[in-house]
Formats: structure tokens, sequence, C-alpha cells
């Protein structure tokens, strides 16, 4: 009979495309850590939101040392607060790709991920995971799909149907060109990274098509 070892699987990819969906119902399916990477920029965002920080150059080390960021499945503490439907709120998503690129932001957060997958057996999602954060993680994953698709998505997802699919295409598009072109750690896909286009994909075939791969890295 075959063994199994842990392994650390990173799932990369653009805006809307599932990322998040994917990781957390992989992480389940095989009894791994779920680790939202976003959601934990999301909580910087809204811990410095709160604080009305008026600059992120005026961001010191202190400030961050005074962010207690935890993770229960589903469920973001901010400092023990329950922060996990406030993150989500869009005028937190249109700061996170600047506090993105602020390089003691990105730090100390790349401390606090690498500390979480130090013990393997997780899913992690992002923007870098595959190519800054785990860049020897043992399976990749870059996600990508359809911009209207995507567009759709996030849409669906906020709830708010006063936003036109056009309007919400070309949010995302910034928010990908902003990701790719950032001078820290920006979005692309790791070379030994598996490319999957989920335009058309249900969560089940993406996970049965993930599924062989683990397979293929984790049996011995």
């Amino acid at each position: 009979m075959l063994k199994k070892h842990k392994i650390i699987i990173a799932i990369d990819g653009l805006s809307a495309t599932g990322k998040s969906t994917l990781a957390k119902a992989l992480a389940q399916k095989i009894g791994y850590r779920y680790i939202d990477t976003g959601a934990m920029y999301r909580a910087v965002a809204l811990h410095f939101q709160s604080h009305a920080l008026a600059r992120l150059n005026d961001l010191s080390a202190d400030m961050l040392r005074g962010i207690a960021i935890d993770l229960e499945g589903d469920r973001i503490f901010l400092n023990k607060k329950d922060v996990s439907k406030e993150i989500r709120l869009e005028k937190i998503s249109q700061r996170v790709p600047i506090l993105s690129q602020n390089p003691k932001v990105r730090d100390w957060l790349l401390q606090q991920q690498r500390s979480i997958g130090s013990g393997k057996g997780v899913v992690m999602d992002g923007r870098d995971i595959g190519t800054v954060v785990f860049p020897k993680a043992a399976l990749k994953i870059y996600l990508t799909a359809d911009a209207w698709v995507r567009a759709r998505r996030r849409r669906d997802d906020l709830g708010d149907e006063t936003v036109s699919l056009e309007e919400m295409k070309r949010r995302l598009e910034a928010r990908d060109l902003q990701d790719m072109n950032r001078a820290i750690a920006p979005l692309k896909k790791a070379p030994d990274a598996i490319h999957m286009d989920n335009s058309h994909m249900t969560i089940d075939q993406q996970l049965h098509m993930i599924g062989a791969l683990i397979d293929e890295k984790t049996s011995f």
C-alpha cells in the first residue's frame, strides 16, 4: 500500500478566479489546513483604515507588531475580533493593492505565512505563494479564467447588481495590471506551476484534476 506524506500546495492566479473557493474545498477534501493569504492582507488593510493611517510611508514595524491575525477555518480574527465580513467590503478591496506594495507589510506577512506553512499539510492561496512565499512548494497551481466570467463571479459574490459587468471587468483587469507590475513580488506564474483555466470548469472538475496531481506528489 502506498504511503502518503504531507506537502505544501500553492494556488496563485488572477482576481476572481475562485482561488479561495478552490483552496478551501481542496483543503477540506484532503484534510489539510487552508490559509487565505488574501484575507490576511485584507485584515491589515482594515486595521490601518480603522486607525486612520494617513500615509503608508508612515507605517512602522511597531505598528505591525501590534497586529494579531488568527485564521480559524472560514473565519479570520483581527486582534481577537471576528472581521470575516468586514474585510470583504469593496472599500477594503480597493486598499489591498496599494497596501500589498508596501515592503514592510509584505515582509511581515511573509514571515507569518511561512511560519504557518512550516509544518506542511497546508493549502495556501494568493498571488505570490508559488513564487515568493513557498517557491519550493511541491505542487503549484496557477488559476486563470476569462475576464467576463471573472466579472460575473465577482459581482455575484458581492451581490451588487448596481455595478455593471463592464465596470466590474474594468476593475478586475486594473487590479491584475497592478499586481503584475508591482515592484515587489509581482503576480506571475512560477515556471513549475500547473496552469488551469477554470472558465468552464465546475469545482468538482477542478478538485478531480488537482487530486490526481496530489497523488503523484505524495505517494511513495
